[in-house]
């Protein structure tokens, strides 16, 4: 334990033993560290003096501070991790997408009132110094947060946990919005350099790309497949600690994740330089460091394309040489290493890990081919996080071929094989040899990454009920037949205490008062609030909580966007990455309807509301930029209407990261979860604003479903097709012009649009989206539209019952324990890890 350490949280049983004075000197001391730790880094760290140095200086001192105070629990873990032996949980993922750290260090360490009275001693302030910290811009959404949360639970529940993937220079995005269009620009979250990361120079590894395969013989007379690449580009390592929650002993276990980072083996050319070709000596250098030069290149161009399978093969390979490494420093058999690791894939992306993992076993070290299969079999997992044919990966074969010769001549092989038992147990039909091949024939041979990854893992899972059971009945319903017992669910979670205590203070601060600090070590104690949810009081304070986060969004509305907002108004929010079958479209349209009503009936009461609408689209998403353009149009003209008065607002806040959504989340009070029932996996904003007391208008789509079974159907907002009926709908077509014709105030919606009304600069702008939404509108908005319609009428109703409002919000909060990540991390441990935790 650090000379810091700091006991549980206030309330906790260690701490209840101390005396108030005992704890106010022990308060102090700590304070007093922390001021010195924090001037000692702006000394010799960062080479400043107090009286010059910016707010970024006093940002850098203050995290090289918490960082100090992390690295010895880091190592206590490293080393308990080695002494015990531990099977360990190497999480692979595309994106981590972590936001800030300064508070969530902190948080966990239980420093941050210490760290806030240490630095007002300096005359600085903590809750500016945290707007100093960039975003860490290393993931796009919800699968990137979902693996940040997965690995605090990781650390909480002291899983010896490693995470790997990129480190992105630039990373997602950044978006800003000119006109109404967004405009990507490179996000600059390295600029300055990342105050948490230890670069570890001495771990590379040499990833390869092209060459030839040749074939030696072996001593015992069997071929060898000996791999040459044209290329290698070097995998140069940085780590940050990850730190969990304490346990009952007051001690924090911090685990890893190490991010990868492209280097050409030799920067220059310097004989080139020095023939005067100085663009051309950097060729090689600009070529290997775009591998980690930005998240999700467009893969609109055959460049791109590549690039994309050079990203994942690029940190698959380092992740896996990694790893097989350190198994290897501590159990000397590779034999042996699905004993001591699990890897688990997040999504697709690492597919090519299987590949890589065959040819290691069998070209590197020699294994024969079943025992090398067996081993990988029962080394990997596989989450699937989405139905959408195109999220599904696939590759050209061709372009394989060509990037990684000896993986496909492995997929090949591991095709064959696969294909020849099912023949031999009896499989004779063409079409179902076809669908459960890894080859798709269509339209040229494309390399099917999910049933690559299903078929070289020991379990798949699905990410919310829902989900699951579309899994096993659509992409994977031929394999699920043949492995009934290979595909289960994992409901997925987020970190609560990130998105309570952290996020929500005024929140945090009236639970504790009210039911006591349990509900920071598990989250299920929330229930203590239930018999709350009808006390007047309660229901006062708790709404007062909410009105002072939407006064604070408000402002920071005010200050971005010159909107001014009414906090007392609905605060009605989508904030999710900009896609047609999440339907930020569908929101739009009834924008559109409910501003036609207000200017039709101006002597109506109506009750005030403001759209929030914030997230990106891809860049090479033309319809999805569309939508977010026709979202500000939308807001240019409603919120410059002064015949609206303040009843309708429409705001779309730029550049959408964790940082905004912590300002948003706790200031909702209705979260729209709108997508195509059946296509969402499971979604987590929906569970944190649920945990912030916001109620949930949405399909029967992802985890709303069981989000609905634990809130109550009373508090929840249900509306549309189910699953069952969108598919039932699409049988059908997707022609919608009758759904259209028999809706008066759809069809004058779809009319304002497509006659220009938020468009008097282009009418002809969103001919196509209404072209789409009549003749094809696969995504079923217009199906949809006026039971939605019909729910937010009901909702406005709902908020004039504040008595009844305010029950639904307090239940919200109360029932949504469940959903942490905390729980859906011990079950992997359990059935799919079989690693031990600690309690919660």
């Amino acid at each position: 334990m650090n000379e810091l350490a700091t006991p549980a949280p206030a309330g906790s049983e260690p701490e209840a033993e101390l005396s108030a004075d005992a704890r106010a000197a022990q308060f102090a001391q700590q304070v007093g560290q922390l001021r010195d730790a924090v001037i000692e880094k702006l000394t010799y760290s960062v080479g400043k003096d107090r009286n010059t140095a910016s707010e970024r200086d006093w940002f850098i001192s203050v995290a090289l501070a918490t960082r100090d105070h992390i690295v010895n629990d880091w190592m206590r873990s490293v080393r308990a991790a080695y002494q015990e032996n531990r099977r360990r949980v190497y999480y692979l993922s595309l994106e981590f997408l972590i936001g800030r750290l300064l508070i969530d260090s902190l948080t966990n360490l239980g420093l941050v009132e210490q760290m806030r009275a240490a630095l007002s001693s300096l005359d600085m302030d903590l809750d500016k110094l945290r707007q100093v910290e960039p975003d860490a811009a290393l993931g796009n959404g919800g699968l990137g947060r979902l693996a940040a949360c997965f690995m605090e639970s990781m650390a909480t529940l002291s899983i010896a946990g490693h995470g790997y993937g990129i480190r992105y220079d630039n990373g997602m995005f950044r978006q800003t919005i000119t006109d109404g269009w967004q405009h990507e620009y490179p996000e600059d979250w390295l600029d300055f350099g990342n105050p948490w990361e230890f670069p570890r120079p001495e771990v590379a590894h040499n990833i390869g790309f092209g060459g030839v395969v040749d074939a030696m013989p072996r001593d015992n007379g069997s071929p060898a497949r000996i791999w040459r690449p044209s290329e290698t580009v070097v995998a140069a390592a940085y780590d940050t600690p990850i730190v969990g929650w304490p346990g009952a002993d007051k001690s924090n276990f911090v685990n890893t994740l190490r991010l990868w980072s492209a280097r050409a083996p030799d920067p220059l050319r310097l004989d080139v330089f020095n023939e005067g070709d100085y663009v051309g000596a950097l060729a090689d250098q600009v070529r290997a460091e775009s591998i980690s030069k930005i998240l999700y290149p467009a893969d609109s161009t055959p460049a791109g394309q590549e690039l994309r399978l050079r990203q994942e093969y690029f940190f698959a390979s380092a992740s896996l040489q990694d790893l097989i490494r350190r198994h290897l420093r501590q159990n000397g058999d590779i034999d042996a290493l699905a004993d001591y690791v699990v890897i688990q894939l997040n999504d697709t992306h690492p597919a090519i890990a299987v590949a890589e993992m065959m040819r290691l076993l069998v070209d590197v070290y020699v294994l024969d081919w079943d025992r090398a299969w067996e081993i990988t079999q029962a080394t990997f997992c596989y989450t699937n996080h989405t139905l959408l044919p195109e999220a599904l990966e696939t590759w050209p074969a061709p372009l394989m071929e060509r990037l990684l010769p000896r993986h496909m001549q492995i997929i090949y092989l591991i095709n064959a094989r696969h294909l020849d038992r099912l023949r031999a147990e009896g499989m004779e039909d063409p079409g179902k040899l076809s669908a459960l091949s890894l080859i798709d024939e269509h339209h040229g041979r494309h390399v099917r990454m999910g049933h690559l990854a299903f078929l070289g893992s020991h379990k798949v899972n699905g990410v919310s009920a829902l989900h699951t059971e579309l899994v096993k009945q659509t992409v994977f319903r031929d394999f699920n037949e043949i492995y009934p017992d290979r595909i289960v669910n994992k409901t997925n979670g987020v970190t609560f205490r990130r998105w309570l205590l952290e996020a929500n203070p005024h929140l945090t601060k009236l639970l504790a008062e009210t039911i006591g600090k349990d509900f920071y070590n598990d989250a299920e104690a929330l229930k203590a609030l239930e018999p709350l949810a009808t006390d007047l009081d309660f229901q006062a304070r708790f709404a007062g909580a909410r009105l002072a986060n939407k006064t604070a969004l408000a402002g920071l509305i005010a200050d971005r966007m010159m909107i001014k907002v009414d906090p007392n108004a609905i605060f009605d929010v989508q904030i999710k990455r900009i896609h047609e079958y999440k339907r930020q479209l569908l929101n739009i349209l009834q924008t559109i309807a409910h501003y036609n009503d207000i200017r039709a009936h101006p002597m109506r009461d109506c009750v005030p509301r403001v759209k929030i609408f914030a997230g990106k689209a891809a860049a090479s998403y033309h319809m999805a930029k569309l939508i977010i353009k026709l979202a500000n149009d939308v807001a240019r003209v409603v919120n410059n209407d002064p015949t609206v008065r303040d009843l309708l607002k429409v705001v779309f806040l730029p550049n959408y990261n964790v940082s905004l959504a912590e300002a948003i989340i706790p200031a909702a009070d209705l979260s729209e979860q709108i997508s195509t029932a059946g296509m969402e996996a499971s979604g987590t904003g929906n569970m944190k604003m649920a945990l912030n007391g916001a109620l949930t208008i949405g399909t029967l789509d992802g985890a709303n479903v069981e989000i609905r079974e634990h809130v109550g159907a009373d508090n929840i907002c249900i509306f549309g097709l189910t699953a069952e009926e969108v598919a039932v709908r699409r049988a059908r077509g997707n022609d919608a012009r009758d759904t259209i014709a028999a809706s008066p105030m759809l069809r004058e919606v779809l009319e304002s649009i497509r006659d220009g009304a938020f468009s008097p600069d282009d009418r002809n702008r969103y001919a196509t989206l209404v072209d789409m939404l009549t003749y094809h509108d696969y995504f079923l908005v217009t199906a949809d539209f006026d039971a939605y319609c019909a729910t937010q009428m009901n909702i406005a109703r709902r908020w004039r019952d504040r008595k009844s409002w305010w029950r639904s919000a307090i239940l919200n909060t109360a029932r949504t324990g469940w959903f942490s990540s905390d729980r859906t991390i011990a079950e992997y441990a359990d059935d799919i890890w079989k690693v031990p935790v600690r309690p919660s």
